[in-house]
């Protein structure tokens, strides 16, 4: 496939890159600066800002899919959103956050007590843009919230997925390695399960 990845020189970014890459898909890789990002085959790289949709469409013309692995507190939702619209681009994966995963019916990890304050911010905006793309009905979108920790570690390819609530493993803890994040994110850019819906992904 033909993929637009935008925050390509994130931490989240990068690893879907190379999954992406790995799997044999082009790439388009845009960030507001790509210069110390390396060339490699299979990879076009282009600056834009994704809160621009009229600067940002021309750049996902042509794309069968977007995937968004930028930070909330600096992305625009109803920007992005159109953006894909004005390009044709059918499908926009999203990179999620924990906060707003249910640890108990109606009540979503960011409102629990002891939530710490210096994620509150991204978490909170995390939650807006989720609840602006399901208001949203001509995109086929997907919106991948990782666990509680996600962190660089192990691509093992062993994890599990789940819907609206925290996933945690048998010692009580959520976590998940930002590389099999990746792989999770890639196996639903090609085969489609959860179209206009949150999952989670957890071990």
């Amino acid at each position: 496939m033909k993929v637009a990845l935008i925050g390509v020189s994130g931490q989240v970014g990068t690893r879907l890159l190379a999954e992406l890459l790995r799997r044999g898909h082009e790439v388009t890789g845009i960030a507001r600066d790509v210069r110390g990002i390396a060339a490699r085959p299979g990879l076009l790289l282009k600056s834009g800002d994704a809160t621009r949709a009229a600067e940002l469409a021309p750049l996902l013309a042509g794309h069968d899919a977007v995937i968004s692995a930028t930070r909330f507190v600096s992305a625009d939702a109803p920007a992005l959103i159109a953006a894909l619209k004005q390009a044709g681009v059918p499908r926009l994966l999203v990179v999620g956050g924990a906060g707003s995963l249910e640890i108990a019916p109606g009540q979503a990890l960011i409102d629990a007590p002891g939530f710490p304050a210096a994620y509150k911010p991204e978490a909170e905006a995390g939650r807006r843009f989720l609840e602006t793309l399901r208001k949203e009905t001509r995109l086929d979108w997907s919106f991948l919230s990782p666990s509680a920790e996600f962190v660089p570690g192990e691509r093992s390819g062993r994890f599990r997925l789940g819907g609206d609530q925290l996933l945690a493993d048998a010692g009580g803890r959520s976590w998940i390695s930002i590389e099999d994040f990746a792989i999770a994110m890639v196996d639903e850019l090609e085969t489609p399960k959860h179209s206009r819906q949150r999952f989670t992904i957890g071990y």
